[in-house]
């Protein structure tokens, strides 16, 4: 029968919903999303959400903060690749961008070094929104970029490209 529990195809729609809505980055089935504390808010609020009634006000605003979350996430990712492809990392820039829950740090003695240059990123330019909490993402990112003696570089393309503003000026 086609209503029968045992039907291996019965949720085949549900799961691929499911899997749209734990997309914790901007695309759907983003592979490179790791299990860091902005994933887990992320995540969180989706979970809360959808056990909210549609109709709900409620219901409404955590949908539009996630979806602000996501833009958000995306347009720092967009300004990253930008650079990179201006920096000549036209080809890689997705690769070098992309870290998922098996990536290390090349070197243990550059996790000081990428962080400096990830506080530097965040203080002395606008590369992420005032209200964006450093994502350990890009400790990733820069680790790699040091590795590449490109990281110098970065932050003074992203000087030039995203400069830090007065906070009354846009």
């Amino acid at each position: 029968p086609l209503c029968s529990n045992n039907n291996p195809y019965a949720s085949f729609g549900a799961t691929l919903a499911r899997d749209e809505e734990q997309n914790l980055w901007s695309t759907p089935h983003d592979v490179t999303h790791t299990e860091a504390d902005d994933d887990r808010v992320l995540y969180n609020m989706i979970v809360v959400r959808n056990q909210l009634d549609k109709d709900s006000e409620e219901w409404q605003k955590l949908n539009y903060d996630i979806y602000t979350l996501r833009q958000t996430r995306k347009e720092v990712r967009s300004r990253w690749k930008h650079i990179l492809e201006d920096l000549g990392f036209q080809k890689e820039a997705d690769s070098l961008l992309s870290v998922t829950k098996l990536s290390t740090i090349s070197d243990s003695q550059n996790m000081g070094k990428a962080r400096d240059i990830l506080l530097k990123l965040s203080e002395e330019t606008n590369i992420f929104p005032t209200s964006w909490e450093l994502s350990e993402r890009y400790l990733f990112v820069v680790d790699r970029l040091i590795a590449l003696d490109a990281a110098d570089e970065f932050f003074k393309m992203a000087s030039m490209v995203y400069p830090k503003r007065p906070s009354g000026e846009r």
